[in-house]
């Protein structure tokens, strides 16, 4: 699945904790598909990562859909933080490295036809490193989507943190408005630092890079990008999985001060 074959594929660095207190972390983005497809796959994947935060599009969102999320995160060896139905499909899942200070799940304005839109967010902590996580899935329209993006800024703002983290199905390309909107105020984690594969759609001949993990400037990108030739993880196991390839980072988060 890799496209970029003058990059090594060697394992990310894996989570510590610094001397200096920063925190490296393992950031996972991923289109799930509301389990529609292999879930012993989509788990295998998942579990290979081994994500500190797995920030979810497309989570279950209809009957039983807690029941869902809870067999997906027992299956991946993770813990449910929030979102899913109550953000329409955007959720956070999360290692027990990771401690919860406080989550809140948002619906974007609505404009029918369209389908509906939200966003999963928690402020955490690793160690001593802070942070503010959001999960996002913006719009099959390009007007609506790049207004998204713009709020999902104003909604990082409003958060208050020094350093966030976003994941998402963007549904745009790096050239498009909305992912430009982006990477005007964040970091994109393939452009910093390239590792695995690109492209993210479709997994049986990816092609477009519209999924996405974004950083504030103070934190640190070690690597992103498809985990192609992950140990664990196999080209049968990411075409069975969903529709989408996932995007994984490795990243260090500076001590929270004070």
């Amino acid at each position: 699945m890799g496209d970029n074959p003058s990059v090594l594929l060697a394992d990310l660095p894996a989570s510590r904790t610094e001397r200096d207190g920063s925190a490296v972390i393992r950031v996972l983005s991923y289109n799930v598909r509301s389990l529609r497809d292999d879930e012993a796959a989509l788990a295998r994947v998942i579990r290979a990562c081994a994500p500190d935060l797995a920030l979810i599009q497309e989570a279950p969102r209809f009957f039983r859909w807690r029941k869902a999320a809870a067999r997906l995160a027992r299956a991946t060896e993770l813990v449910w933080v929030t979102g899913g139905a109550t953000t329409t499909g955007p959720m956070i899942l999360s290692s027990l490295r990771v401690r919860v200070e406080r989550t809140e799940d948002l619906l974007l304005p609505h404009h029918p036809p369209l389908h509906r839109r939200g966003v999963a967010t928690a402020v955490v902590r690793v160690g001593r490193a802070r942070l503010s996580v959001l999960s996002c899935h913006l719009s099959l329209s390009a007007q609506e989507r790049h207004a998204q993006a713009g709020l999902l800024l104003d909604r990082l703002a409003a958060m208050g943190e020094p350093h966030s983290v976003v994941g998402g199905d963007l549904n745009d390309r790096p050239d498009g408005r909305a992912f430009r909107r982006l990477t005007a105020s964040l970091q994109d984690g393939w452009a910093m630092k390239p590792w695995g594969g690109e492209y993210t759609s479709v997994p049986e001949r990816p092609h477009q890079r519209i999924d996405a993990i974004f950083a504030t400037p103070g934190i640190e990108v070690l690597g992103c990008g498809v985990p192609a030739g992950l140990s664990g993880i196999t080209d049968a196991d990411l075409r069975a999985a969903t529709d989408h390839l996932p995007v994984l980072a490795a990243l260090r988060v500076p001590p929270a001060e004070g």
